[in-house]
């Protein structure tokens, strides 16, 4: 028996999530299961609970993220939270990040096989491309890191007044006081918690939302964007 084989019936709350793009999402569930399983991507014990856990535990952070804004979604890894928020929000333009050449080459199949023009694959580290992407709206994050080494890494590719939505566990309050020093010196002012997903999943999804202030990063990275920039500039103009 295959890993695929083993797939759950898709919920029936699946279909009101994705809509139009629900075909979409059974095939990416369908693709996580087997090829995802086989490359490493994810273990064989998620398999039974890709919707639930997965799936559906990432779409519903739609629900806090603004109309038409642009989004990074940092160590994208299998495509968690990037692609469910992609099939649910065309309105979004969407970055999937990921450093391993495995996770972007299936991220590349999957946004191909799936017709998903509103996403672009980027192999990098967020403190790679800082300075070389344009800043965003919004960065999404799933699974990474501890908040503060992840807003290190998340909260310097933000546009000035932009948010980081990090999806967590039962351990986001701990995290958030833990890593308050760290956030503040990243220019944030603002961290709360938001509960999504209520009657859609169970328990509804944790999202640390980071928002920032007119210098993302703090002082530090905002030389580092402004060195990257003129780096950039003067390579194109050789």
């Amino acid at each position: 028996m295959t890993e695929a084989a083993e797939l759950p019936p898709v919920p029936e709350q699946a279909r009101a999530v994705f809509g139009d793009r629900f075909a979409d999402a059974v095939r990416y569930a369908e693709l996580l299961a087997d090829v995802g399983v086989q490359r490493g991507l994810i273990g064989p014990r998620e398999v039974p609970r890709l919707w639930e856990r997965h799936l559906l535990n990432c779409a519903v952070l739609s629900e806090v993220v603004p109309e038409g804004v642009t989004v990074c979604d940092v160590g994208s890894g299998a495509g968690l939270p990037g692609i469910p928020l992609a099939l649910v929000r065309p309105d979004l333009k969407i970055t999937l990040l990921e450093p391993l050449l495995r996770r972007t080459n299936f991220l590349t199949e999957v946004v191909e096989l799936l017709g998903l023009d509103h996403v672009t694959v980027v192999r990098g580290r967020a403190e790679e491309v800082l300075g070389k992407l344009p800043p965003v709206h919004v960065v999404t994050a799933r699974a990474v890191a501890p908040l503060d080494r992840l807003a290190a890494w998340g909260v310097p590719l933000l546009r000035p007044y932009g948010e980081m939505l990090a999806l967590k566990g039962d351990t986001a309050e701990e995290e958030i006081k833990s890593a308050g020093a760290a956030l503040s010196k990243l220019g944030a002012v603002d961290v709360s918690v938001l509960h999504v997903g209520d009657g859609v999943v169970d328990p509804p999804s944790t999202v640390v939302r980071v928002e920032v202030g007119e210098s993302p990063g703090g002082v530090r990275f905002a030389a580092k964007r402004a060195k990257a920039a003129r780096t950039g500039r003067s390579r194109r103009r050789r």
